[in-house]
């Protein structure tokens, strides 16, 4: 049996292997190429992947591939404020998205509940090695835990998403200060500005790192640090990682 005719034995995974048409996800989304080449159209714009580069896409951008030279690519969701400092970000080759892509191909998670992992092991990848300076944990409870993930990058009241997991506004504040010590508005606003403070740390710009972690603006950004700490804002502007770890944090 020729390799072609392996890769199209299950269906739902052939495209591993073939590509697919334009299309967009809800989600943030990684494309790596394992082997071979992939031919991209994405926002309109033509290019070609190599062995194991990658292509970090923020949510609904249209995108279209083919593979060639016996190429193969997995595409993962994100989670939703694992977000590109782009649009449509070319990360090239990164040593340690490779060695989770290849853990994926090897243990072959297929549960949401074995997928979780995974991903957040490469949210925590691609967000960088930027230390968490606002303590936060995610609560355990199954409910809680599916509001913490939308909370950090959604902009839905607590009611909204309370009432998406099927729970009261009651019950799921009451989760979070017991699970995490902190309240539910509390615990969203660190874990916003965690993820807004591991992009600067990787380099990007306040208005940037604003976009990527729920604010609207810069401004709105530097007004929830210093909420948060209390250090004058025009500090906090100057350079926000040497402002924040200047001071300590109390959960």
């Amino acid at each position: 049996m020729t390799l072609e005719r392996l890769r199209r034995i299950v269906p739902e995974n052939s495209i591993r292997f073939l590509g697919h048409d334009t299309h967009e996800h809800d989600a943030p989304h990684l494309i790596h190429v394992v082997a071979g080449r992939a031919d991209m159209v994405v926002d309109g714009r033509e290019f070609t992947l190599g062995a194991r580069h990658n292509l970090w896409l923020a949510p609904h951008v249209p995108h279209a591939m083919r593979l060639r030279d016996g190429g193969m690519a997995l595409g993962p969701m994100l989670s939703p404020n694992t977000l590109p400092p782009e649009r449509v970000h070319r990360l090239g080759v990164v040593p340690a998205v490779t060695r989770v892509m290849m853990t994926v191909l090897g243990a072959a998670p297929a549960t949401p509940e074995q997928i979780v992992p995974f991903r957040e092991a490469l949210d925590a990848v691609l967000l960088g090695p930027a230390r968490q300076r606002f303590p936060v944990s995610m609560p355990e409870h199954p409910v809680a835990r599916a509001v913490a993930r939308e909370a950090a990058a959604s902009d839905a009241t607590l009611d909204e998403l309370a009432r998406r997991h099927h729970a009261s506004v009651r019950h799921v504040q009451r989760l979070f200060v017991e699970q995490t010590g902190l309240s539910f508005t509390r615990w969203r606003t660190r874990a916003r500005l965690n993820t807004a403070l591991a992009r600067i740390h990787a380099g990007y710009g306040l208005a940037e790192a604003a976009r990527a972690s729920g604010y609207l603006t810069r401004s709105g950004l530097l007004r929830a640090l210093r909420r948060e700490t209390g250090l004058p804002e025009h500090l906090l502007a100057a350079d926000p990682l040497a402002a924040v770890d200047g001071v300590r944090t109390v959960a």
